[in-house]
């Protein structure tokens, strides 16, 4: 267990979520609240939609409390969402305890996500035989974006797109890049500098193009020109399961997990 590393995850996702949320929405519900991050849009994107804990050594006692608290919260939203619970932060017992605190507060698990990072950059301009790569600073582009995350991820193509569309944060303050094969988006990714690291955020690939290289590729591209523009080095990241082997490739190291869990139906 590293909580060291689990802290500074749960700072990039709680210092980026907050500014995501807030380009999409002024009005987000943005708190920070004793032991509880808020980061919701309330909107059709699910992953905008985000608390966490913040604490470290939390025992089962304290974990019930704040599980309790984060069910009433997301049960006054319209649109649902996600906890993410950065384990590393539990104590053994707490953890022991998780499976039965989870289930009896009202929450059930969505997916599992790991936390990653490593001292990387720079790293040498990518290429890739197939691609060619741009920047995102149209809304064509940006909504490109937007569908193939929503077609890897298995969302409606117009909840992605409530996502992105528009976003003035997305052309110009994170490092949001395409990979086009004859012209055509297959997959993309985007860095952004949050709290002194290089954060990379909604990487995919659409499904008809995985397995040959592309999610690596425009990943490597994203953060060689996020390294350029800030001279950051050290990278992070939230990876799925598929993703865990792309970003060992680059030379992130896996930390803490972070399951994901949504309201009960």
């Amino acid at each position: 267990m590293d909580v060291v590393d689990a802290v500074e995850s749960v700072e990039q996702l709680a210092v980026g979520w907050k500014a995501v949320a807030l380009d999409r929405d002024p009005a987000a519900d943005v708190r920070d609240l004793p032991g509880i991050a808020v980061r919701w849009v309330d909107g059709r994107f699910a992953f905008w939609n985000a608390i966490t804990l913040t604490e470290t050594g939390i025992g089962p006692e304290t974990l019930d409390l704040r599980l309790a608290q984060i069910v009433q919260i997301m049960r006054t939203k319209h649109r649902p969402g996600f906890l993410w619970l950065f384990e590393d932060l539990l104590t053994a017992e707490a953890r022991a305890e998780l499976p039965g605190l989870i289930d009896r507060t009202g929450l059930s698990w969505a997916m599992d996500c790991t936390a990653m990072a490593g001292d990387v950059l720079p790293i040498p301009e990518p290429t890739h035989p197939d691609l060619t790569f741009v920047r995102v600073t149209t809304d064509e582009q940006l909504t490109a974006y937007a569908d193939l995350n929503s077609r890897a991820y298995g969302f409606d193509l117009a909840d992605g797109r409530d996502g992105l569309e528009g976003s003035g944060l997305w052309r110009s303050g994170i490092h949001a890049y395409l990979a086009l094969r004859d012209g055509i988006p297959v997959a993309c990714a985007g860095t952004v500098d949050t709290a002194g690291r290089l954060f990379v955020v909604l990487v995919a690939t659409d499904p008809e193009h995985q397995g040959k290289g592309y999610g690596e590729a425009v990943t490597r591209k994203a953060l060689h020109e996020g390294h350029l523009a800030t001279g950051l080095s050290r990278a992070t990241l939230h990876a799925t399961e598929a993703g865990r082997p792309v970003y060992a490739r680059i030379g992130l190291r896996p930390g803490t997990r972070i399951p994901l869990y949504s309201l009960k139906d």
